[in-house]
């Protein structure tokens, strides 16, 4: 699945390499990491974009490539807080229902609040 399925669509993206940080927001929002034709690897939210960017950028199974790509584009949305984690399983939820499964870097569902 492209980003570009996505309903809302991601607002802002930025290359997913170290030299991108300072433009990630310390916002709260959700996100996405896509191969470099923006087929989705991981759907996260964070309560600080740009803590949680940086995190990824450390953790080699996000860094290293996967059966379905390399991680090359961090897409991400600021948002309300309140509605984290529902924007998050409204995303998981449209991958899922087209691959029948989560996106392959994702290890858990999203809670249900």
């Amino acid at each position: 699945m492209k980003v570009e399925e996505l309903t809302p669509k991601p607002i802002d993206k930025v290359q997913f390499k170290l030299a991108s940080f300072k433009s990630v927001p310390h916002d709260n929002g959700c996100y996405i990491l896509t191969t470099f034709e923006n087929d989705i690897l991981y759907i996260g939210l964070a309560v600080n974009l740009n803590n949680r960017f940086k995190q990824h950028l450390e953790n080699p199974e996000k860094t290293n490539p996967t059966s379905e790509g390399k991680a090359i584009w961090f897409y991400y949305t600021t948002f309300d807080p309140k509605n984290l984690p529902k924007l998050e399983r409204t995303w998981l939820n449209q991958f899922t229902n087209i691959h029948g499964r989560l996106p392959i870097l994702n290890k858990v569902n999203s809670p249900i609040s």
